[in-house]
């Protein structure tokens, strides 16, 4: 089985914090390291670490860059063979469920687990796609709080992108797949729970997402981008014509005529 480095980023968020150590303790027959990176919180948070030091292989207390600034030293620090990102607040889904799933945690350079995701009016299964296509990416994300990376990617790939507010996790999935063929797979099991309120869920944090995504696609995807764009408008444009026909007095009377041809040539 696999060494696991589970990295936990934090930034005045005590409770939280406390919530985070205990679900990793709790943890049963994983090989695993707890590494947490602290951006200099003012609140009781280094108490917290302190009282837990024993379940903590190693942290570091200091003002960062940024949410991915603190990743990366993350990353720096860890020694296991796949990385895991568990942010403070955020568990795992029960204390036995890295026992029952760490021996699917093997071979591939990135693997996807189900996430519990739970928000002010929000309460859902996040499953991820058996099959990775650049669509879902156009789209989507795989949610970093249940995805374990291999170490050694990041040496392929490089960090993460410190310059982006939100989405260099994002990014980092797009350029392992697209541009250094990094093997996925995904595990239809709920691994962790994940808290929506951070900034990426506020209105501010998704007009940040939707700008910085949209700007690497044009600059860095700009072919994908263009042939994705092209065929959103043709299938709308299918659909608005469908639509039509489907409430129009004539379409129904089309669409009528061709079911009737279609039932007499392949109908019993």
């Amino acid at each position: 089985m696999p060494k696991v480095s589970i990295i936990t980023v934090t930034y005045n968020n005590a409770e939280g914090l406390e919530k985070t150590i205990q679900s990793v303790r709790d943890q049963k027959s994983a090989d695993i390291e707890h590494i947490i990176i602290d951006g200099g919180s003012t609140d009781n948070t280094t108490e917290v670490i302190a009282n837990n030091e024993l379940a903590i292989a190693t942290w570091v207390s200091e003002p960062d860059s940024g949410i991915y600034n603190a990743m990366n030293k993350g990353i720096v620090m860890a020694s296991g063979e796949y990385v895991f990102f568990l942010n403070s607040g955020d568990h795992f889904y029960h204390s036995r469920v890295l026992e029952q799933q760490i021996q699917q945690i093997v071979k591939y350079d990135i693997i996807a687990f189900d996430i519990h995701v739970i928000g002010s009016k929000l309460n859902l299964i996040k499953s991820h796609p058996k099959k990775l296509h650049f669509s879902y990416l156009f789209k989507d994300t795989l949610a970093h709080q249940s995805v374990f990376i291999k170490r050694e990617l990041f040496n392929r790939v490089g960090p993460y992108v410190e310059s982006l507010e939100i989405v260099a996790d994002w990014k980092l999935f797009l350029d392992a797949f697209v541009h250094h063929g990094a093997t996925y797979s995904s595990i239809p099991e709920v691994l962790s729970v994940y808290y929506l309120d951070g900034k990426s869920a506020t209105k501010d944090g998704t007009a940040i997402r939707i700008k910085e995504r949209e700007r690497i696609l044009k600059e860095e995807y700009g072919l994908f981008y263009n042939d994705y764009m092209r065929l959103q408008t043709l299938n709308l444009y299918r659909f608005k014509m469908l639509s039509r026909l489907e409430t129009s007095k004539h379409g129904r009377k089309i669409t009528s005529g061709v079911l009737r041809v279609l039932l007499k040539l392949f109908g019993k």
